[in-house]
Formats: C-alpha cells, structure tokens, sequence
C-alpha cells in the first residue's frame, strides 16, 4: 500500500510535470554540451569507453579529456530523466500517444550512447557526427511534446480553434526548421571548423551553403506567415502569438549570430551560441505547432495563469 501511495504521489500532475520539464532541460543542455566537445576539439579528447583513458576510467590533466568526459558523465542526466518520465507516466493519466512519446524520448536518448561510441571509433566521421546531433534534436523535440501533455492534466486542453491552413503552415515550418539546423550541420562540416582544423570535411561547401541559405529562406517564410496569421488573431490566442514572437525573436538572433560568426572566422564561443540558439529556436518551434494542434486551457484570452 506504501508503494502505491508513493507512485501514486510521483505521478501526480505536479510531479510529473517537473520531472518532464527536467528531462527536457537536461536534452537541451546535452545538445549544448555536445558542441562544446565538438568545437574546442575535445571529440578524441577521452581514448577509451566506457572509461576515459586505458586502463584509467577518469580523464588524465589534459582539459580535452575533461570536456569529453564531462559530457559523458552528464549524459547519465537526461538517460535517468526520461525513463522515470516514461516509467512515471504510464501511471498516469496521460493519453496512450502521450506515453509512447514518452518512450520514444527515452529510446532515441539511450540510443545516443552507442552512437556516440560510433562517433569515436570513427574518428569523428561527419555523418556519425550529423546523426548523433539530429537524434538529440528529436529527442528534446519529443520531451517537449510531452512536457506540454502533462501540464494539459492539470489545465487540461483547450478546443483547437487555429485553422487548418495555419496548422498545416505550422508543419511546414517544423519541417524548415528540422531542415534549416540539419543543413547548418551539413554547412559546418563541409567547411572549415572551429576548434578541429584536421577533422575530415563532408560535402562541398559552396553547395552545403547554398543549400542551408535555401532552407533559411523556407523557415523564414513560413514562420512571417505563421506569426503573421497569429496576429491578426491575437484577441483570441495573446499568448499562442506571444510564443511566436518568442520565436520570431529566436530566429532572428540566430541569424545575426551565424552572419557573425562568419565574417569573425568561426570563433568557437560564438558558433557555440550559434548552436545553442538554433536548438532553442527548434524548441519553440515545436512548442508552437504542439499549440497549434492542441492548444492549453491558459492559452485562452481573458484565463489567468
């Protein structure tokens, strides 16, 4: 009876709620951390795996190994996080999707770890490289999704009243978005790297370029129409609109920074906000179009948080 009263408490709408949001904090940062190992050249920093050096399971003084291995470690974060949300949710009331989002998020998260061994036996092979950044924008991508289903069992969800052309334009642009940070992958390794000059190139960069100012252009189009649409419906939906200013505000950072880091000759502190702007602009991005289809109570005009 203890233990059922416990799980029971855990599961509560409350608890969930923070665990969710913690799961989708702690994807975020690992996104981030990611980088961070990739751009100061630390991707080779730790020889061996689990453990970081032969015969040594913590990192020797060189600060390459500490930044690989500090990833690693903090990697056990999210993996714990994502598994109690789904091992937490399937007691709750979440809707049967909701938990198989929960469980996708866990999987796609345990399955980064082997990816990233892949990534080391390879020796930083670009696509590796792409791959394990793609799944971790999914990932959070999906820890998002399921942040916005818990706090619909305390609020509950609001009747979807945008209409289909703007859900269908908000598709459009979680597909530009998803688009525009893989082709900035893409663009980063045909061309000179910041942090790493000796690591294998991919492609051709005069055609990584033009393909990701292409998708720039897609993201940018779709999300001035979707902002657009919600401002002139803003009387009904202030704070649906209020997230697309949010974003539209993200967006346009990020532009400044990547025109930035360019004309600076790609310093690695400045793509490292590059890159931690471009995964928050894919996570408002999906908040936005999660809201568009299945909107919260405190979304409503005139409804006090």
């Amino acid at each position: 009876m203890a233990v059922e009263t416990l799980r029971a408490r855990v599961a509560a709408p409350g608890r969930l709620f923070v665990l969710a949001l913690s799961a989708a904090a702690s994807l975020y940062v690992i996104t981030v951390t990611g980088a961070l190992v990739r751009l100061t050249g630390s991707g080779l920093g730790c020889e061996s795996w689990p453990g970081c050096e032969k015969g040594a399971f913590f990192p020797a003084e060189d600060y390459h190994g500490f930044i690989e291995f500090g990833n690693r470690a903090f990697g056990a974060v999210p993996l714990v996080l994502t598994f109690t949300a789904w091992l937490v949710g399937r007691r709750s009331g979440l809707p049967p999707f909701a938990r198989r989002i929960a469980l996708a998020t866990f999987l796609v998260t345990l399955a980064q770890a082997p990816i990233g061994l892949i990534v080391i036996a390879t020796d930083l092979e670009p696509v590796a490289v792409v791959v394990h950044f793609t799944l971790a924008l999914l990932a959070l991508a999906g820890a998002i999704l399921l942040v916005l289903e818990v706090r619909a069992l305390d609020e509950g969800h609001a009747p979807t009243t945008a209409p289909l052309e703007l859900r269908r334009a908000g598709l459009v642009l979680a597909a530009a978005c998803l688009g525009l940070v893989v082709t900035g992958t893409f663009t980063t390794a045909a061309g000179p790297h910041s942090g790493d000059p000796d690591v294998g190139r991919l492609w051709v960069l005069d055609h990584a370029i033009w393909v990701h100012v292409r998708s720039a252009a897609l993201f940018g189009l779709a999300l001035v129409f979707v902002v657009g649409y919600l401002a002139a419906r803003r009387a009904t939906s202030p704070r649906l609109f209020t997230v697309g200013l949010v974003l539209l505000a993200l967006a346009v950072a990020q532009a400044g920074v990547g025109e930035l880091q360019w004309r600076t000759e790609l310093p690695w502190g400045l793509v490292l906000v590059h890159v931690a702007l471009a995964a928050a602009v894919w996570a408002a991005t999906v908040v936005l179009v999660a809201l568009l289809y299945r909107p919260l109570r405190s979304l409503e005009a005139g409804t006090t948080l």
